[in-house]
């Protein structure tokens, strides 16, 4: 197939989103030096920001191109389901009931671990949540488990190594804890259903493999820093939300449950996240401030990857048909690095007459390599927005979460591979 100008324009532009995402930490020390333009340099080195502008720029260079009718045309053709239900299910999982709830069950299992309280309660965050994200879904667990860990270990200032190990086995964990269902992880929704791939697939190819590891990733980044975990005071992950009345958190659950099962309907989950805001704002006692910016920020981040990522089908797609089952899951892997794990199994599914171990690959390679970059997988904006305020500079460096992600992504990839 070859490419019209347009698509390598697009592709050029997605290069340059890319290079800009891994910059963002260099251009936000470059701030210091123009303190009067500091204010528009730094909202350049929001991640969250990144593809949102280059999105503008392709659109507006499409009007140019072919005209502003084709380039209404094109965005009224993509989906944004996933951006708006990013948007939604973050406002209400980071609710303060909701928060209460999970900071509970993290709690009962720490109590039962043979570890130091702080190490306890991080242990849990980086396992139960991320394994919970199989039921409340990716983007649900990312933005708990974020939550929890920022509240009971980041607000005290971790070292340096010791955020981007969590960063990265919280992204990690996170991208393959949900693939024990086919319906909380974006990159085997996609596909579920097409190749029938139910509850039991699931489990009996893909969680006896997924829990391991993910116990396995936790425990070596807990053990690292077992130093640092000692000195933490030992806290409830959620503050004094153990006093929020059993009553608010059922019904702010009620509402979580009502926004996942329907995902795939924007009509129903926005009209539940607009009954949620009233009643949010009706009992203003019972919450936190609700994490809007945060969640509009994300949402448009996915929006921008949405819009981008459409137009690279040309070129990603072939490179899927040629290659065999083994090439593929590495293959996978790899370009979910720098795209979104959901549209390299979903371009899999357009290619017919796949044999079963190919599709079994390719979404093991999608999830295994979830973790690796902030675009590789739907949820990670939602982690990163919330514990990025407390890593140094308030930057997250790209190099620096690759390199943190890539020892529990090769622990994954490993397990998929041998076993």
């Amino acid at each position: 197939m070859t490419p019209t100008l347009f698509q390598l324009l697009a592709a050029a532009m997605f290069a340059l989103a890319l290079l800009h995402t891994f910059s963002v930490a260099f251009v936000a020390k470059i701030a210091h030096r123009f303190p009067h333009h500091a204010g528009l340099i730094h909202s350049l080195a929001e991640v969250e920001i990144v593809f949102a502008l280059w999105a503008a720029a392709l659109i507006s260079a499409f009007m140019a191109v072919e005209g502003p009718a084709a380039a209404i045309a094109y965005v009224e053709g993509r989906n944004f389901t996933e951006p708006l239900f990013v948007f939604a299910i973050m406002v209400v999982a980071a609710s303060r009931p909701v928060l209460a709830a999970m900071g509970n069950v993290t709690r009962v299992v720490a109590r039962v671990l043979p570890l130091p309280g702080a190490a306890a309660t991080y242990f849990a965050a980086l396992t139960v949540i991320p394994l919970l994200g199989s039921l409340i879904t990716e983007p649900g667990a990312m933005t708990l488990a974020a939550l929890l860990l920022r509240e009971s270990h980041f607000r005290y200032r971790l070292p340096v190594r010791m955020c981007y190990a969590t960063l990265g086995v919280l992204f990690v964990n996170v991208s393959v804890g949900g693939a024990l269902t086919p319906f909380a992880a974006p990159p085997v929704l996609m596909v579920a259903s097409i190749w029938s791939w139910d509850l039991n697939f699931m489990l009996s190819n893909f969680a006896v493999k997924v829990v391991p590891v993910v116990l396995i990733n936790a425990a070596v980044v807990t053990g690292m820093f077992m130093t640092t975990l000692r000195k933490l005071p030992t806290e409830d992950a959620s503050g004094d939300d153990h006093r929020v009345p059993v009553s608010q958190a059922l019904l702010h659950l009620g509402f979580l449950v009502a926004i996942v099962v329907f995902a795939h309907h924007p009509p129903m989950f926005l009209g539940v996240l607009l009954l949620f805001l009233l009643w949010a704002h009706a009992y203003p006692v019972h919450q936190n401030r609700l994490i809007l910016k945060e969640a509009l920020l994300v949402a448009c981040f996915l929006a921008g990857l949405v819009i981008i990522g459409g137009l690279q089908q040309w070129w990603l797609k072939p490179v899927l048909q040629a290659l065999n089952p083994q090439q593929v899951f590495v293959a996978a892997t790899m370009l979910t690095a720098i795209t979104d794990n959901a549209a390299v199994t979903y371009l899999a599914a357009q290619v017919p007459n796949l044999s079963d171990e190919f599709k079994y690959f390719v979404v093991a390679g999608a999830i295994t390599g979830g973790g690796l970059t902030v675009i590789a997988n739907a949820p990670n904006p939602a982690g990163m927005a919330i514990l990025k305020p407390l890593f140094p500079n308030q930057t997250v460096g790209a190099g620096g979460l690759f390199i943190a992600a890539l020892p529990p992504t090769l622990l994954m990839f490993f397990a998929f591979l041998l076993f």
